[in-house]
């Protein structure tokens, strides 16, 4: 009998999507005969996935999860072949589902939540299942866990599950994570998020090259004017204050009330419930985007 080796299990899953058990045990089946493996895994019920492994899947949604303490989320990218399926609620509804096991698990990467507990078997079981039953090739592309631990998270999904976010916020009392108003100013963060495209949360996490590469476009603009060196700089300088406030999420105009940034909004709700509220950072998904 052919030795069936790791590698060799490793190439019969990457030739059909396979889970790993069902490729090794194909394979010694088989003898070690790959051709003869892909065979027998085809008359077990993956004939579909084998045959739409190639399928581009350009169309899908994001799902955003949430723990009900509000203290671990996750993003997941989960994409698919048409449109139509993408909106699909089976569709849509496995990749929340999706989204909470990575939220629960802590999976390290796309195969570690593929091997995820799901069901009566694994992730990758569940979604060959989900290839078959809709017909159309599907790939997790993606995913993003955020924890807290003094504080909630919020999150926002837009276009149809297009766009989605999560935001991450501190709190000084564990309490406000249950407070109305704070949770409509949680939905609102996130909602910004989502609106407006941001580089980062706070201006000194922006990335030192970001800043210098800024930085010198503005000076080269401002050497442009002709105007003394001492002036390039302080307009060079208004420049990027002016950067910080389009980019950096605190910094920005609040969407529904240009009166006050997202600082201001959470000092504002902070003073109304008692509580000390700062918006710490956030994860944004763009379909189809890295």
């Amino acid at each position: 009998m052919a030795q069936v080796t790791a590698a060799l299990v490793k190439q019969l899953r990457e030739m059909t999507d396979a889970p790993m058990m069902e490729c090794k045990k194909a394979l010694v089946e088989a003898d070690g005969d790959i051709e003869k493996a892909v065979d027998i895994l085809r008359t077990m019920g993956v004939a579909k996935a084998v045959k739409r492994a190639g399928r581009d899947t350009n169309e899908g949604t994001i799902a955003a999860f949430i723990t009900a303490d509000g203290k671990r989320g996750a993003l997941l990218e989960l994409s698919c072949e048409t449109d139509f399926v993408g909106t699909n609620p089976k569709f849509t509804g496995f990749a929340a589902d999706l989204a909470e096991i990575v939220a629960e698990s802590d999976p390290a990467d796309v195969e570690a939540l593929k091997a995820c507990a799901m069901g009566e078997g694994t992730v990758a079981d569940e979604l060959t299942e989900m290839i078959h039953v809709i017909g159309e090739n599907m790939k997790i592309q993606r995913f993003s866990r955020v924890t807290v631990e003094h504080g909630a998270l919020g999150s926002y999904v837009h276009l149809g599950g297009k766009l989605a976010d999560i935001v991450t916020i501190h709190l000084s009392k564990p309490e406000t994570a249950e407070n109305e108003q704070f949770k409509t100013f949680a939905h609102d963060v996130a909602m910004q998020v989502a609106a407006m495209p941001s580089v980062a949360c706070r201006r000194e996490d922006v990335p030192a090259d970001v800043i210098a590469r800024e930085k010198a476009i503005y000076m080269a603009q401002a050497a442009e004017s002709g105007k003394p060196e001492a002036i390039q700089e302080r307009i060079a300088t208004g420049r990027l204050e002016k950067f910080y406030k389009e980019s950096c999420l605190v910094e920005q105009d609040f969407i529904k009330d240009g009166s006050i940034t997202i600082s201001e909004l959470a000092k504002r709700v902070g003073a109304s419930v008692g509580d000390d509220i700062q918006v710490m950072s956030f994860v944004r998904y763009a379909f189809g985007q890295e």
